[in-house]
């Protein structure tokens, strides 16, 4: 009884060292594949991603271009990860956007549109090479570039069903609202129009949008009262 006890102390000790084991690997793996894009992002802003080599990213972590390859079967996914981290901030962006917003949805989905826009115009200006990343994956509609929108369609639906139910739009499908009133606004979320100046401007888009969610009746309500003040 004793030896059973014994052994199966001994198996659960093992399970638990190689599990600790693994999570330590795991840890350092991460570490390691984030240091690798960090590494990437640095030397794409100075040189441009057709410039930038699996051969110049090891050399810039003292580490052999092999190595690299343990992490990253081609310099392609390199450039995914990079851009993945650009959508990722436009998401968080999106999200604090939605959390720090206490008005009406329509002042959140303005703020949104803002948001998304002045990251875009502000990469466009201060980190052109990065930027040009950013728009190859638009360009050649990467993967990561459709899960990006749809979260963007998601947090934007979030908003749009909290108008709904606050009486502030018309009830409706809240997702397909979310999909066209970004569609209508894609002008101030795609980078490869971000320098773009034409008509119609940032604020006439939104409010256009803004006005077809409305709920007519009331707003009609709101305008009498107003004019009866």
């Amino acid at each position: 009884m004793e030896t059973t006890t014994h052994s199966a102390a001994k198996v659960e000790s093992t399970a638990q060292r190689v599990s600790d084991i693994e999570t330590v690997t795991n840890i350092e793996t991460a570490n390691q594949t984030e240091s690798i894009v960090y590494a990437a992002e640095r030397l794409i802003r100075q040189t441009g991603f057709q410039k930038t080599t699996v051969a110049d990213i090891a050399r810039e972590l003292q580490m052999s271009p092999a190595n690299i390859y343990r992490f990253f079967a081609s310099r392609s996914e390199i450039n995914v990860a990079v851009c993945r981290r650009i959508f990722d901030e436009i998401e968080q962006t999106v999200e604090e956007e939605i959390a720090d917003s206490p008005g009406p949805a329509s002042t959140t989905l303005r703020d949104i549109i803002l948001a998304i826009n002045r990251l875009n115009t502000l990469r466009f200006i201060t980190d052109r090479k990065l930027h040009e990343l950013f728009e190859l994956a638009h360009n050649e509609n990467w993967p990561i570039l459709r899960e990006h929108c749809r979260r963007l369609d998601e947090l934007i639906e979030q908003t749009i069903r909290e108008g709904m139910m606050a009486g502030e739009f018309q009830a409706g499908d809240a997702r397909l609202a979310s999909i066209l009133f970004r569609s209508i606004c894609l002008r101030f979320c795609n980078p490869r129009l971000t320098a773009e100046e034409s008509q119609p401007t940032f604020e006439q888009v939104v409010d256009f949008c803004l006005a077809a969610l409305a709920d007519q009746e009331a707003a009609e309500g709101d305008r009498q009262m107003l004019i009866t003040a």
